[in-house]
């Protein structure tokens, strides 16, 4: 059983947690994720590793409340445990070797990006981050994010924080500007990596985006995490998260991740299942 050592409501639908997982903690780096399963009869949720700790043996998740699963996650308090907590899984975050990197994170995509930005600092290199929500009661990490980057760039749709717009709008600016990334790493909505896809493109800037499409095993045996990447089938479990943005057919992933979207909407807990 993993434990919960810290719960945290960090804006209205989204809980940060730790928990105790040494052997997960040991072995995690940037990038990569875990799959846990609330309670015995629960589903197999995949969470990106927001944080770890080797020293105290804890791992940091950062989840939204959408559905069954998740509105029964953010029941449970510390000193609760979860009944698995497999990981790490998927590949780490290649981030050696460049000098300066633009980090974007959308919502809770944020929280994906935010251990990134953390080793990228410990290389040494030069971090600018654009963090983007629909309004200043949805921007997390805020703080943390302010301790190790360079710059910390603020946009909300509705204007209560930062800057007025999007996230591709603040991007656009920067390279208009004539600032040069090494790469650019985004993390968000599909529909948010697509476009700043399309805007990194059309100058040059080599973009790594997280996929996190529909999954169920986390180790490339049940197919549905599939990805079209230049033209070839990858598994975002095994051969990702990371991948080159400018490759992803965004359109297909978009299709694919909608698939189960009525089902979600209509379904009810039955039998007293949880998780």
């Amino acid at each position: 059983m993993y434990k919960i050592l810290r719960k945290e409501q960090i804006n209205p639908n989204t809980i940060l947690m730790q928990v105790h997982a040494p052997l997960v903690a040991n072995s995690a780096h940037a990038g990569q994720f875990i799959i846990l399963r609330a309670s015995e009869d629960g589903e197999r949720i995949p969470l990106t590793i927001a944080d770890f700790n080797r020293e105290t043996g804890s791992v940091t998740i950062i989840f939204q409340t959408v559905g069954a699963s998740t509105n029964y996650m953010a029941t449970l308090s510390v000193g609760d445990s979860f009944q698995n907590f497999a990981g790490p899984l998927g590949a780490p975050s290649h981030l050696e070797n460049m000098k300066r990197v633009l980090c974007i994170g959308g919502g809770v995509g944020t929280a994906v990006v935010f251990p990134m930005i953390k080793q990228l600092s410990i290389l040494g290199t030069h971090v600018d981050v654009i963090v983007g929500a629909r309004s200043k009661d949805y921007i997390i990490l805020e703080d943390e994010i302010k301790a190790l980057a360079k710059n910390l760039y603020i946009t909300t749709d509705d204007g209560t924080y930062g800057m007025k717009g999007f996230v591709t709008d603040k991007l656009k600016e920067l390279l208009e500007k004539g600032e040069v990334y090494d790469e650019v790493i985004v993390i968000g909505p599909l529909i948010m990596m697509k476009f700043v896809c399309l805007t990194t493109k059309e100058y040059g800037v080599k973009t790594t985006v997280s996929m996190n499409p529909i999954m169920v095993d986390g180790t490339g045996m049940c197919g549905c995490c599939r990805v079209n990447v230049g033209g070839e089938t990858k598994y975002a479990c095994v051969d990702g998260p990371d991948f080159d943005g400018h490759l992803i057919d965004f359109d297909s992933v978009i299709k694919r991740s909608s698939t189960y979207v009525d089902q979600e909407k209509d379904h009810v807990c039955r039998g007293g299942l949880h998780g």
